[in-house]
């Protein structure tokens, strides 16, 4: 059921979405630009607008969001139930899950911080 409601969701964004970049292309380009700022995308200089402002609202971003969502449903964790299985990646870069770094009963303590 959550999975119907988010393909709902999402569809029904990106149709507004390209409904509106059809029929207001200047102002949508601009309010891609400021999402843009947020992420800080566009302080890449080798990311223009023409790069990666037309793949909004199109089929694949779609896709994208779609599968991005779904997964995070996996990954939510509830009191009383077992701890989703994520997978995380080392610092020497290997791909493994969470629950690898389990050792017979003993509890998983996961400690997170900044270096900032």
């Amino acid at each position: 059921l959550q999975k119907i409601l988010i393909l709902l969701q999402v569809t029904l964004s990106v149709v507004v979405g390209k409904t509106l970049m059809i029929l207001f292309p200047n102002a949508m380009k601009r309010y891609i630009l400021k999402m843009g700022e947020k992420s800080r995308m566009n302080r890449n200089p080798k990311f223009s607008y023409e790069n990666w402002g037309p793949t909004f609202f199109s089929f694949k971003y779609l896709q994208f969001v779609l599968k991005v969502k779904w997964k995070r449903l996996e990954d939510e964790a509830y009191e009383g139930r077992p701890a989703p299985n994520t997978p995380v990646v080392t610092l020497s870069g290997e791909v493994c899950h969470l629950l690898d770094f389990m050792k017979d009963n003993r509890p998983l303590i996961l400690n997170f911080g900044s270096c900032t």
